[in-house]
């Protein structure tokens, strides 16, 4: 089992454990769902992949707002002053699992599995 997962999402790269929170830009999903970011690596126990055919399963906590942040412009000597500030849309989101199959793979392997025919049994019947 990994140990920890470097993902993407909105553009910027997170090193994340199982269970950890963290705020990243505000995504579309809706507060309760589950997502799967990008997976870049996977690492621990002293092994690395850098393609990994495992997944990350994050969940949507909450839509927050950031920090406020106040920008101030100041000209010496000529009255200019100017104010301004903003607050990030943010999501926090937790990490459920690191290290589970993707549904890709796990479908190809039910799809290989050949399926009992049911012509045969109505004849052995017969």
């Amino acid at each position: 089992m990994a140990d920890y997962a470097i993902i993407s999402v909105g553009g910027k790269q997170y090193r994340v454990r199982e269970g950890d929170k963290l705020l990243v830009d505000r995504l579309s999903a809706d507060e309760g769902k589950t997502f799967h970011p990008n997976l870049l690596f996977v690492g621990g126990d002293g092994k690395a992949d850098l393609k990994p055919k495992a997944q990350v399963t994050a969940k949507v906590v909450g839509h927050v707002l950031g920090e406020k942040v106040q920008i101030g412009k100041y000209k010496a000597k000529k009255g200019y002053q100017r104010h301004a500030g903003h607050r990030s849309r943010l999501t926090e989101i937790e990490i459920q699992s690191i290290g589970a199959k993707s549904a890709a793979s796990t479908e190809k392997k039910t799809e290989s599995k050949p399926k009992a025919s049911t012509t045969t049994k109505k004849k052995a019947e017969s």
